[in-house]
């Protein structure tokens, strides 16, 4: 088995339960500020206690900052607007559709970095996109008021465009810069720019700095540091087109817990596109 497959089923996994709890920090109502705060923070602080104690010199310091500091511009702007969004529609609907920022990925990846693609994988690659349209028809079958879908679905256009930016972002960081300081950067970043949105996401049924937001943000961070490092090392060794189909699909793995967890209505498409996913993934190691 590919080492890259590996990673890449190993980031898909850590990425979902990630994910998913976004959705918990909505729920919750904490403000999304304070969470991806903590978030950011804890990454941050790991990253710079490891690339510290491996002691390897980097290369490029200004490729590196700037690869670091485009990633965390649109992994911040992705994270909170992917969070806003789950307060206003549910996760059935918000998590497909920010993940069709696979597409915008496979086609720059394959147009770019001229990925070659065997048929089965191409095959993968297009039941990936397939299911995330089918779950992403889900939209017709919510009950939130009109109001609460605009302004969710401006939430989700944002996030999918940061979601895009990250990655590809982290395929040139993977290549061209050393990981572990490219994490820090870029964290450590993310954790300053997220303070410039504490006043702006704050409303009246969004509770200040607590608790919970303290708990589900270093959750988050500890999750996502293993993950985002799985998700580095999979580029690193393996096609950016074909990774970013697999890991964009961890959003079934939120929508399962959130069925579970909160009671978010499965239909039969859903159901279906979780059953393509299956196929996908087995496709994509051809």
């Amino acid at each position: 088995m590919s080492t890259w497959y590996v990673f890449a089923i190993l980031a898909l996994i850590l990425m979902g339960i990630q994910r998913f709890l976004y959705k918990v920090s909505a729920e919750r109502q904490c403000h999304t500020a304070w969470t991806t705060f903590f978030f950011m923070a804890t990454v941050a602080i790991l990253s710079s206690i490891l690339f510290i104690f491996q002691g390897e010199s980097v290369s490029n310091l200004t490729l590196l900052i700037l690869i670091a500091l485009l990633n965390s511009g649109a992994f911040l702007i992705a994270t909170i607007t992917h969070i806003e969004a789950l307060k206003y529609i549910p996760a059935s609907v918000a998590y497909p559709i920010i993940r069709l920022n696979a597409v915008l990925v496979v086609i720059f990846s394959i147009f770019f970095f001229k990925d070659r693609l065997s048929p089965y994988q191409g095959l993968g690659i297009v039941l990936a996109l397939a299911v995330i349209v089918i779950l992403a028809l889900g939209i017709n079958d919510t009950n939130a008021p009109q109001k609460n879908l605009r302004r969710g679905s401006l939430f989700v256009l944002f996030s999918l465009f940061g979601g895009a930016g990250a990655a590809i972002s982290s395929k040139f960081a993977a290549m061209y810069t050393h990981k572990m300081a490219f994490i820090a950067i870029s964290y450590i970043a993310s954790t300053l720019f997220s303070l410039g949105f504490r006043k702006k996401l704050r409303t009246e049924e969004t509770h200040k700095m607590n608790k919970d937001a303290l708990i589900i943000g270093v959750s988050m961070g500890l999750i996502n540091f293993a993950g985002f490092y799985s998700f580095l090392e999979a580029l690193s060794r393996g096609p950016l087109s074909i990774i970013a189909s697999i890991t964009g699909m961890h959003f079934v793995m939120s929508i399962i817990l959130s069925a579970l967890i909160y009671k978010e209505k499965l239909t039969s498409s859903r159901i279906f596109g979780i059953c393509l996913t299956v196929l996908s993934i087995i496709f994509l190691r051809m």
